[in-house]
């Protein structure tokens, strides 16, 4: 397989989880598993990094997957060529929730749930309000304000919208931001917008910019 494969599955629920098999590694695995910690909201607010997968699994049991691109990538070595495979996969429960992650590796299926995996890890809260001045409905069916975000040579700005305007975007952002549950968006890119994942993590770096300390809002 050369180039770029643009083979692409729908969103899907992953494997089934386990939480009572579920031994957990870190800290906060463990008060997750103690429901000490019950949202990804409380783990952003307390500045931490989740680092097992089943963390998001348990927190947000409605996850989907969404596969972006599989592209067959080379590299020399000192004897021959080694191909491997690299995915772009974005997650989200559609209410609020979303990630984006790559993974690599000489077999499709394990680079696709590398990719899953990382995405996961990857997971963050988004802002949900109407900040369109022509709207102004009070509903979480758009983003507050304006963001931009910028990855590699990839720049993304985020506008709200009025009800009933849609995701309008690139199809990587447009499925990347119905995940997150935004209904209506306004978006704009700009530079190598051919660069998939370099674009997903543009955006992705919009949604971070909404985030803040004193708007994270921790969910019973």
């Amino acid at each position: 397989m050369n180039g770029r494969n643009n083979r692409r599955r729908g969103a899907e629920q992953g494997p089934v989880f386990n939480a009572e098999t579920w031994a957990p590694l870190t800290e906060i695995g463990r008060k997750v598993k103690a429901h000490e910690i019950t949202s990804v909201e409380q783990i952003f607010a307390q500045g931490k990094k989740i680092e097992e997968t089943e963390i998001v699994d348990a927190l947000l049991p409605n996850i989907k997957n969404e596969i972006i691109e599989i592209e067959s990538v080379q590299r020399m070595t000192k004897n021959n060529r080694k191909q491997k495979f690299r995915v772009t996969a974005i997650v989200g429960d559609g209410n609020g929730h979303v990630g984006v992650g790559m993974g690599k590796d000489a077999e499709v299926k394990a680079a696709i749930d590398s990719a899953i995996k990382d995405a996961k890890r990857n997971i963050m809260p988004i802002l949900l309000g109407c900040g369109s001045w022509q709207c102004n409905c009070g509903t979480e069916h758009s983003i507050p304000f304006t963001v931009r975000g910028r990855c590699g040579g990839v720049d993304v700005e985020l506008k709200p919208a009025p009800r009933g305007t849609g995701v309008v975007a690139s199809a990587p952002i447009k499925k990347m931001l119905e995940l997150a549950g935004v209904k209506d968006v306004w978006t704009s890119s700009r530079g190598h917008t051919k660069a998939r994942y370099n674009t997903l993590v543009a955006a992705s770096r919009a949604i971070l910019n909404m985030l803040s300390m004193k708007n994270l809002e921790e969910k019973e």
